[in-house]
């Protein structure tokens, strides 16, 4: 039978089923209250697993356990990682699956995943399956965003993916240039940090904004290291969710 996961973030919901490691069905859009009886039959799903960061699904959680086995991810389900995060029960949920993720699809491999959603996180797993941490910064629009709600007269300025200059020639693509140009050098710094030593380094860009990522990235030295996998997070609770089952 196949494995319902859902991921309840910030920003999206996101969904997907796996018939083991095959991921067969995935979407940001379903709304939690069409995931019911006839959903579930479609997909012959058996049990779920949920990561949630929101408390305003208990409903339809409650719901869904009237029908299926739920598992709630939590850090003690990371058993094929060593977890030296100095304050686990802090960790978010989507950074732990996401070095599972990376630990899981890419088995004795130093991994960098960098995760570019509300924040952009930098989390850093080794060959042998130690997490020691990483990195949040702000996200591409908590930035954009910023720049308009703590000053008086910036405006509110969206991402260009066509826009590669060093410089803007006015004020809305001087804050294009800071932003975009920002993360850029942000990510080429911290990919820099990590791989001076690691000869087989795998950089994971994963979340909402890592197409886009990869383009800023496309023609730099780390370039060939790069793999995207938009699904990390949800390939590493269905990892964990299978783990813990076994």
């Amino acid at each position: 039978m196949a494995n319902l996961v859902v991921d309840i973030g910030n920003t999206f919901t996101k969904i997907a089923i796996f018939e083991r490691d095959e991921l067969i069905f995935t979407d940001y859009n379903t709304p939690c209250a069409e995931i019911t009886g006839d959903f579930l039959d479609k997909y012959n799903v058996g049990k779920a697993i949920i990561s949630t960061v929101k408390k305003n699904t208990e409903d339809w959680e409650a719901g869904l356990k009237e029908q299926i086995p739920v598992t709630y991810f939590n850090a003690g389900m990371a058993k094929s990682i060593h977890n030296h995060y100095r304050t686990p029960q802090t960790l978010g949920l989507d950074r732990l699956a996401a070095v599972i993720g990376a630990n899981y699809l890419y088995p004795g491999k130093d991994s960098l995943v960098i995760d570019g959603g509300t924040c952009i996180t930098y989390d850093w797993v080794d060959a042998t399956g130690n997490y020691f941490g990483g990195s949040i910064s702000p996200g591409l629009n908590m930035r954009y965003n910023a720049l308009n709600h703590y000053t008086a007269v910036l405006p509110v300025v969206n991402k260009d993916d066509r826009f590669d200059s060093n410089s803007g020639n006015d004020t809305e693509t001087a804050i294009r240039s800071g932003v975009q140009n920002g993360i850029k050098f942000e990510l080429n710094g911290f990919i820099e940090s990590y791989i001076k030593d690691k000869k087989q380094l795998n950089i994971i860009l994963t979340g909402g904004d890592s197409i886009f990522f990869d383009s800023l990235l496309k023609n730099s030295i780390f370039a060939p290291y790069i793999k995207n996998e938009p699904y990390l997070v949800l390939k590493g609770l269905n990892a964990a969710t299978q783990k813990h089952n076994d």
